[in-house]
């Protein structure tokens, strides 16, 4: 008969017959009563009444029997913590059954009860079962010690069982040797500082010769223990590998994926022109392609490692194309990956090939492959020349097919092409033209704009196309405004004479009637350059582009060296670092994959490497070092006063308008990464600049355009006047009722320099209020008042003074808790009253906290990593261009910016006023609304608070 007749329920009083058999004489019936139990437990049933019944059964010789007795007790240990401790002594009987079996069960269930009472008396037993001498005992307590460090590190590290555990890493049994290597791993990750494991040649070489001998798990925990080692050289390199590549022809994909992650890290120290290392690249290959006969899942899996393998070392996988191209019936998210690695093998040898198999792609019924599959055939114009002309001719010969997502993918790609190779394939204009009606998407209308502004000359009515898409601006995605914008403004440059009124139209369309601030800020600069020298105009507009890379979607080589050490991990699968996905993300070490042997070769981005002097050891002296900040805020009033005057701005920006497009301009399109719109009206030296003469229109501008435009230029009046920083609403600090009838509430700005307290006075008493005064308690950034409260009239029962307290930052130091706390006191004819707000740290924020790149870099890497922090903020949905230009208007200034992988990545600097600096990263990923924002500063204590900063700037 089956166990199926245990699920079936009886009479009424089930627990009471379970009871009564439990307690049974009978052997066979106590065992049949367990089975009950814990059939009716797996259903979700409730049996903890049962557990002293239950729990009298452990008293047996048979197996089956306590097995089911201890699957009940890890079950319900939680729930009956105090009955748990009667089943201590037979645990502690167990562990000493001549039946290993036993000992090992009896051992496994230990670490499985998660009760802190009861770990203090499993110490002994598990002591015991560590120096056992049966290995399957060994190995089941070498993961219990991990579990017991699970609940309690401390005891564990006081018993002495992290020392016996690294004693078991030169067990003679592999399958130990495996188990207390994975246990001191597991351990190891959540405490990265602890340096358990501590790897030498004489560890490693155990542990090889543990590696042939064990089950398939027990390879991949000593092989990924191995892939965290550095060997001292490339000698010590080559024979790791070479005990390691047998591994590649496992059946298991885990452990040969585990294979490649070692191998591909030590690859790193050997010398290229070595004959192994040719050897070890062919012997890469054959396991990588084998994965991929396995079942779509695991391909996909495997697909997204070789994706960052191929990127690493195409060579490894360069005579394998066939294997890469797509099968009818593959599974849609194995057919895109597959495409994507078919683009980067793509090379001059077999570019006939690939392109053929993309065409017949381009005819599929699946949309996103098809559009995929148009897009690889613009990439491989661009990375392999000696095919940009075929891939043309494809391109047109599916533009023709008329399928609309076909011809809006093909202009998008023919638009990069035109970027690679200008004036070579302009013949084909003619035809995107006729295809202009059928664009709707707003990336195939930006490139089909961008194409007819870039060639307007050879487009005879460019200016109609142009005006055809004008009639709807406003509705059109900003992408494609700001494409139509330039395009209109090239064009008027190529054609001054027909296109006057079209390039007014769009600038006024811009500046006058959009929200946007990007588009505001481009059409106010392309309308000052037109307005004062038309002809740097053209210099600007009309530049030489630089030709576009053929490779942009690559990983950026930091983030790719640190993903290939987590090959066959979920990382590898997210291309993303742990740290990213990772709760928390407590115990997430950065890896690195070793320097090359032999070569000075620099582990750092290229994008961000040092200029020839300095290095990270020259730290700029405008930071602060440690021992200045003393690192408890109590001493912080470093700076100087701040004297509340807006900062001098430079010589290059003090001269007027007319200038902007000499010396001025130059300054402005420094090596900055900035879009030029970000200081206009943002800085005070900015405003200086614009706020000069109005320069004169020229005629072909001058004619009046709805409401007087040409006031526009008036910046001084405009632009120069607010900072646009975010000033939080006012909220009631002190309540009528708490003061006698007077009602203050307040907030904090920064303006020009000066931060500014502003407050409203409102009397619900009777009486009149004057005599005003108002004192600051001291605080953690020697805020005080820059001058007396002035209430200059008395204040009338009903009645509301607004009234604006400048504030400088020189008064007496105390560290406060929370850290912006200010605790105020209000004197009035009545009486004196007390009340404490909060201010936002970004009120302290100065003017000249921009750092240098090269400074800001330096800097980064001085500060240690615990000074950094990491927060999340959701729900924002800016691009990084406005999130930068919000944040700027705050003194949060962008010193770089960078995009990997579709994120952008905005590196941050800001000052305090007590020259605290604090350095930020902040990631934006392509259509996420969550940002991963990272904090550096020496006084890591301010952290919190700049993060409430940034939520506040970016949400309103």
């Amino acid at each position: 008969m089956t166990d199926s007749k245990y699920f079936t329920t009886t009479k009424k009083g089930e627990i009471f017959e379970l009871k009564a058999e439990l307690n049974s004489d009978k052997k066979e019936k106590k065992k049949e009563a367990v089975k009950k139990v814990i059939a009716s437990m797996t259903v979700g049933k409730d049996v903890s009444a049962l557990f002293p019944d239950v729990v009298n059964c452990m008293q047996t010789d048979n197996l089956e029997l306590k097995k089911l007795v201890y699957l009940y007790l890890m079950n319900y240990a939680k729930s009956q913590p105090d009955m748990a401790i009667m089943a201590v002594n037979t645990f502690v009987k167990d562990c000493e059954d001549p039946n290993p079996l036993i000992r090992a069960l009896a051992v496994r269930t230990m670490g499985c009860i998660r009760v802190d009472k009861i770990t203090e008396y499993l110490c002994e037993p598990l002591r015991k079962c560590l120096k056992d001498e049966d290995p399957y005992v060994r190995k089941t307590a070498a993961v219990c010690v991990a579990k017991l460090h699970d609940i309690n590190a401390q005891l564990v590290e006081d018993q002495g069982f992290l020392d016996t555990l690294k004693d078991l890493i030169s067990d003679s049994n592999p399958m130990v040797v495996a188990n207390a290597v994975a246990a001191l791993s597991e351990i190891a990750e959540s405490h990265p500082n602890s340096n358990l494991l501590d790897l030498n040649p004489q560890t490693i070489n155990k542990l090889l010769t543990a590696l042939n001998e064990c089950t398939e798990w027990g390879q991949i925990f000593i092989l990924d223990c191995l892939a965290n080692y550095t060997p001292r050289d490339d000698r010590e390199s080559q024979s790791i590998c070479e005990r390691v590549t047998p591994r590649l022809s496992h059946a298991n994909s885990a452990v040969v994926l585990s294979a490649v992650k070692v191998l591909m890290k030590f690859m790193e120290m050997l010398p290229k022109d070595l004959d192994y290392y040719g050897t070890l690249l062919k012997k890469l290959a054959p396991p990588l392609v084998t994965l991929l006969s396995a079942e779509p899942e695991l391909q996909y899996v495997a697909l997204r490692n070789i994706n960052l393998i191929v990127q690493k070392r195409p060579e490894i996988l360069k005579h394998e194309m066939k294997v890469f191209f797509v099968k009818y019936n593959d599974p849609i998210y194995v057919k895109l990956e597959k495409l994507d690695i078919m683009i980067r093998l793509a090379s001059q040898a077999n570019i006939a090939q690939v392109l053929a198999e993309l065409k017949e792609y381009a005819t599929e019924v699946d949309v996103d492959f098809v559009r995929k599959a148009v897009r690889a055939i613009g990439r491989c114009a661009i990375k392999v020349e000696q095919s940009a002309e075929r891939c043309v001719s494809t391109l047109l010969d599916l533009i023709q097919t008329k399928v609309n997502y076909v011809v809006q993918e093909a202009i998008v790609v023919i638009k990069d092409i035109f970027r690679k190779y200008p004036n070579k394939y302009e013949s084909v204009i003619a035809t995107l033209c006729e295809n202009l009606d059928s664009l709707d998407e707003p990336e195939a209308r930006a490139a089909m704009i961008w194409i007819v502004g870039e060639y307007a000359e050879r487009i005879d009515n460019a200016d109609e196309l142009l005006e055809s898409f004008l009639e709807g601006f406003h509705d059109e995605s900003t992408q494609v405004q700001l494409q139509l914008l330039t395009a209109i403004v090239k064009l008027f440059l190529k054609k001054p004479t027909e296109t006057q009124e079209l390039v007014q139209q769009v600038l006024s369309l811009a500046t006058q009637d959009s929200d946007n601030p990007d588009l505001r800020d481009r059409g106010y600069i392309y309308w000052r350059l037109l307005s004062t020298d038309p002809v740097a105009a053209k210099e600007v507009v009309l530049a030489e582009k630089p030709l576009i890379s053929e490779e942009t979607d690559l990983i950026e080589p930091t983030l790719l060296e640190e993903l290939i050490c987590h090959i066959g991990t979920l990382a590898s699968v997210y291309h993303k670092p742990p740290s990213a996905f990772v709760e928390g993300s407590r115990g997430v070490q950065h890896k690195r994959l070793p320097p090359r042997s032999g070569s000075g070769e620099s582990t750092e981005s290229p994008e961000v490497g040092q200029p020839g002097g300095t290095g990270p050891e020259a730290t700029p002296a405008v930071i602060p070092s440690q021992s200045d900040l003393l690192g408890d805020l109590l001493n912080l009033d470093l700076g100087p006063p701040a004297s509340g005057s807006v900062p001098a701005p430079t010589s290059g920006m003090q001269m007027g308008a007319m200038d902007l497009l000499g010396s001025g301009l130059d300054t402005l399109m420094g090596d900055d990464s900035e879009p030029l719109g970000g200081d206009i009206g943002g800085s005070p030296a900015m405003g200086a600049g614009f706020g000069g003469a109005p320069a004169v229109m020229p005629a072909s501008l001058n004619a009046p355009v709805g409401g007087g435009l040409g006031d526009l230029f008036d910046l001084g009046s405009s632009m120069g006047m607010t900072t646009g920083a975010y000033v939080a609403p006012k909220s009631v600090w002190l309540p009528a009722m708490k003061a006698k009838g007077l009602e203050i509430s307040g907030t904090f700005s920064r303006r020009a320099g000066v931060i500014q307290m502003e407050l409203s006075l409102t009397n619900k008493a009777m009486s009149i209020m004057t005599d005003f005064a108002i004192q600051f308690n001291r605080n953690s950034f020697g805020l005080a008042p820059a001058g007396p409260l002035q209430v200059l009239t008395p204040l009338s029962p009903n009645q509301t003074i607004e009234v604006s307290l400048p504030l400088n930052t020189v008064g007496p130091v105390m560290k406060m808790e929370p850290l912006n706390n200010l605790q105020v006191a209000v004197k009035n004819n009545i009486d004196v009253f007390y009340f404490s707000c909060q201010y936002p740290i970004s009120i302290l924020f100065v003017e000249d906290g921009k750092m240098e790149r090269q400074v800001f870099l330096a800097t980064w890497k001085d500060i240690t990593g615990e000074n950094e922090a990491q927060f999340q903020i959701k729900d924002c949905h800016l691009n990084s261009d406005a999130a930068s230009s919000k944040l700027q208007s705050s003194n949060m200034f962008t010193v770089a910016k960078r995009t990997v992988d579709a994120q952008d990545m905005l590196y941050q600097s800001m000052k305090l006023s007590n020259n605290i600096w604090v350095l930020a990263e902040l990631r934006l990923q392509a259509g996420s609304p969550n940002y991963t924002l990272s904090l550096k500063c020496r006084a890591p204590e301010v952290s919190q608070y700049v993060f409430q900063c940034y939520e506040t700037v970016l949400k309103n």
